[in-house]
């Protein structure tokens, strides 16, 4: 049972009347706005495959983001908890869209790559196997349907 609850919300603005709506499949545009009071504008679209503006964010990478930010930020927290110094975070993560013959789809699956640096090299081996931790703690991995794996490695340190 949760102990309390947060409620977010977000605008999302069609801008890619052409001037005929929705006429023909390809008459449209795409290109749409994503805002959130107090927060710049994200300009969105659909994936270039689906007609969509390559140079603006496409629903399929706000999800990986969501995830890969998400448990980045689980991850955080988790080493603090555990009295790891997290000096340095980066992370590249994939994800696999599968369509269906309806014209439907979903993702199958999303992996991520986070790779992490400590302040004290002794203590990486631990902090590797912290992702675990972090994952089962994810708000939005644990919303998600699919699968999301980790495959953690270590960056080296260095002088800041």
């Amino acid at each position: 049972m949760a102990l309390n609850s947060h409620s977010y919300e977000i605008s999302v603005n069609w801008t890619g009347n052409r001037g005929t709506g929705t006429s023909d499949y390809k008459a449209y545009g795409r290109d749409h706005t994503v805002d959130s009071v107090g927060l710049p504008t994200l300009l969105g679209s659909a994936d270039k495959t689906f007609h969509g503006d390559r140079t603006r964010w496409n629903p399929e990478q706000l999800l990986l983001s969501a995830l890969t930010q998400c448990h980045m930020l689980s991850y955080l927290h988790v080493a603090v908890n555990h009295g790891i110094v997290i000096t340095k975070y980066e992370d590249t993560a994939t994800g696999n869209l599968v369509l269906n013959p309806d014209g439907s789809g979903q993702f199958e699956s999303a992996t991520l790559h986070p790779k992490i640096a400590t302040a004290d090299p002794a203590m990486a081996e631990l902090a590797l196997t912290l992702h675990a931790e972090a994952a089962a703690k994810c708000f939005i991995a644990r919303s998600v349907n699919f699968p999301v794996g980790h495959e953690p490695g270590v960056l080296a340190a260095t002088e800041d």
